[in-house]
């Protein structure tokens, strides 16, 4: 039935070439015949992906057909111009590639449908529209994602200028006057990322800060089978104040590439967002495997015939002279029988045969570089402003922050923001002095949304900048953890390695806060972070560690362009000893410049021949070592695992292997966080097998005040299951 479709507006084009141009004067842009070419190729390229899901040989069939009216965007934009498209957005990659000389869109597509390794962007890991020369970031572009990261790449391309970084996406420098272009479907305007980004867009504009973003609406009245209502689409996006407003139909491709003109000239001469509003027929289902015929009626499937771009571009040509009869068949006709060649020999491309090769864009990683670059010490190193610090030790949260002004200082591209981080310095002043002493282009505050944060960080990431956003709490990630999953953690893995999302997110997370608790202040899982492939995860239990740790995670995020998350205590903040009033256990001097912990490395605490070895992290460190102090007969040594993803277990193995009796504390909830794995892993691959206790916080949200310990792991939970191993 789709293919049918398809035959069915191959041979209305047929027709309307055999009956000549119709009457009357034709307005047409000067590069017409280019852009209906493309219109074409996007066409066929539609048409083939039906064809070769039905021979088995093609594994995607979402079409752009009715939607080619968004050639014009890639016509009256450059390659320079960063762009994060949407999944119909086919002609518009077809015209970038037109424009460039240097790329076969038709090679490129058909490679991402035959799902081939040779594929030049994804390499077989997912059909998508991108490639780096052409300024086009591959998105998946699920219910509009891809939005939040345009607003923060558009905002970085000039704060990157504003702070003496030429900003470059993928090793191509990017010109002073360069725009983003996301574009979207109506089904996704109402989406909350849609909402996040346009909302954002419009309260760095109310500002008059610069935001060079053209948003591109591709209306076509559906999101899936769902109509949208009329004159919803319409309303919302041209109430966005101060975002300009710019419309037109998208079959028309004189009207369209006016509107296209005024929208683009508007961007790049006002540094100021736009969005271009084309309407749109979908003239197909959703995808191929949609049958649309089973909620749509024969009128209106007919009327979206009728509106067909290919076929309105057509005659616009014929009617201006520039293409005949003849000229219009041979063309439709040559591009048909080049597109299904292609994908011919797509079907007979190599495929990617291995997990390994699946997942070599995860772990591209360089962990001597990046050992080297964290002990790296040719800088001026800078002291914290907060107060007279000196070389007196300090408890975690001064020494995070004077790590933050070292850091800061080694990477003069680094950039610190997120919610109450400048002037007030952060909830629990961690990041107390950066603004005073770097300046409001390195240290700012954001609107508080989560959302926009991770989006800002991957938009400064892509411009070649090393972003440190902090989520105030760990409860608050979560309304925005697809930003992390779905868009930065996937950047490498929709681009083989060829692009990253290089960044530091601070978190301050975790149980055990006197006096201001609850849930939203408490929240104990990482487990939503911890099954995101590709990341890493590190998180101290101790100031020193804290400062050496941030130093390799600043060089992973510099040297691998990896997605790190540095997950911070907050009960440890403030806290100064270990055993009793007075010891100063908590606290440290800090660590000279070059000092760092390496990937996988583990903290020890302890005889090195113990009854009892007990695996933790953060707040668990300083719990088991006040019980094993505590225990007179019992030898405990403490393993600190510092890293969370991945987890260090070879470390832990070792470490098994000379107790014998494990106790894993893990102050998270037990279902899908670090106990668990760590349990598990021993159980299945350490040798001699270790007897195994595992200690976690309750299946709960930590509730108000006191009543928290009786869901956390206590001390008095810890020693129980040290005393039931033995």
């Amino acid at each position: 039935m789709p293919l049918d479709r398809f035959e069915t507006l191959q041979q209305r084009l047929h027709h309307l070439a055999d009956r000549g141009p119709g009457p009357g004067p034709a307005r047409v842009p000067d590069d017409a015949v280019d852009m209906f070419t493309c219109q074409l190729v996007a066409r066929h390229l539609d048409a083939v992906a039906l064809r070769m899901r039905a021979a088995g040989t093609g594994y995607y069939t979402i079409t752009s057909a009715g939607h080619e009216g968004n050639v014009v965007v890639g016509y009256r934009t450059r390659t320079t111009d960063p762009a994060l498209l949407h999944y119909r957005s086919g002609a518009l990659f077809a015209a970038r590639a037109a424009r460039s000389g240097g790329v076969d869109a038709i090679e490129a597509v058909v490679l991402g449908l035959a799902a081939s390794s040779e594929d030049p962007i994804a390499g077989g890991r997912h059909k998508v529209f991108g490639n780096v020369s052409l300024g086009v970031l591959p998105q998946t572009s699920t219910i509009a994602s891809q939005m939040p990261k345009a607003v923060g790449l558009s905002l970085c391309l000039d704060r990157a200028r504003r702070i003496g970084h030429a900003p470059e996406i993928g090793g191509q420098p990017t010109p002073s006057d360069a725009i983003t272009i996301t574009s979207f479907g109506d089904g996704s305007l109402n989406h909350a990322s849609a909402t996040v980004a346009l909302n954002a867009a419009r309260w760095v504009a109310h500002q008059g800060l610069p935001l060079p973003l053209l948003f591109v609406c591709e209306d076509n009245g559906r999101g899936l089978s769902v109509r949208t209502p009329a004159g919803w689409t319409r309303r919302v996006l041209s109430e966005l104040s101060p975002i300009a407003y710019f419309a037109a139909e998208g079959h028309d491709l004189a009207a369209a590439d006016a509107a296209a003109q005024a929208a683009v000239a508007h961007c790049r001469q006002q540094r100021a967002p736009a969005i271009l509003h084309l309407r749109c027929a979908r003239l197909m289902g959703h995808s191929g495997a949609d049958p649309d015929w089973a909620y749509r009626s024969s009128d209106e499937l007919e009327r979206a015939l009728t509106d067909d771009p290919v076929l309105y571009s057509a005659a616009l040509l014929l009617r201006a002279g520039l293409l005949t009869g003849t000229q219009l068949k041979a063309l439709d006709e040559q591009l048909q029988a080049q597109v299904r060649a292609a994908a011919d020999r797509a079907a007979g491309r190599p495929k990617l045969m291995t997990a390994q090769e699946v997942m070599e864009p995860l772990f591209q990683h360089r962990p001597q570089a990046v050992a080297r670059e964290a002990e790296r010490k040719d800088f001026a190193a800078e002291t914290s402003t907060h107060g007279d610090l000196g070389e007196k030790p300090q408890p975690l949260g001064r020494l995070i922050n004077r790590a933050l002004h070292e850091l800061m200082t080694k990477y003069p591209n680094a950039l610190v923001f997120g919610e109450d981080v400048a002037e007030k310095g952060g909830v629990y002043n961690v990041t107390a002095g950066l603004w005073k002493r770097f300046g409001a282009g390195r240290v700012f505050n954001t609107l508080l949304d989560e959302t926009t944060i991770l989006a800002l960080a991957q938009g400064a990431g892509a411009v070649g900048m090393l972003p440190v956003p902090e989520i105030q709490y760990l409860a608050f990630l979560h309304n925005a953890e697809d930003q992390l999953r779905g868009e930065a953690a996937s950047t490498a893995f929709f681009s083989r390695g060829q692009l990253g999302a290089p960044m530091v997110v601070r978190i301050a997370g975790y149980g055990y806060q006197k006096g201001f608790g609850g849930h939203f202040h408490n929240d104990n899982s990482l487990a939503v972070l911890r099954d995101i492939p590709g990341i890493l995860i590190a998180s101290p239990s101790h100031g020193a560690d804290a400062v050496r740790l941030l130093r390799t995670c600043f060089a992973a995020a510099h040297i691998d362009r990896r997605v790190v998350v540095f997950v911070e205590p907050i009960a440890l903040y403030n806290e100064r000893d270990l055993l009793r009033k007075g010891d100063g256990g908590m606290v440290a001097a800090f660590p000279p410049a070059g000092q760092a912990i390496a990937y996988g490395e583990v903290g020890t605490y302890g005889p090195k021949e113990a009854d009892v070895l007990v695996v933790t992290y953060a707040n668990g460190v300083r719990m088991a070592r006040r019980v094993a102090a505590s225990l007179d007969d019992v030898r405990v040594r403490v393993l600190d695992l510092r890293w969370l993803a991945p987890l260090p277990l070879e470390a832990v193995r070792a470490a098994a292997a000379t107790a014998r009796r494990v106790v894993v504390l893990d102050e998270c909830r037990r279902e899908g966080n670090v106990g668990e794995a760590i349990a598990a892993d021993l159980a299945c691959h350490a040798h001699p097998r270790p007897a195994i206790e595992l200690v976690t916080a309750k299946s709960s949200f930590v509730p108000l005040a006191d009543a928290a310990e009786l869901v956390l792991p206590s001390q008095s939970d810890l020693r129980a299951a040290i005393e039931a191993s033995l």
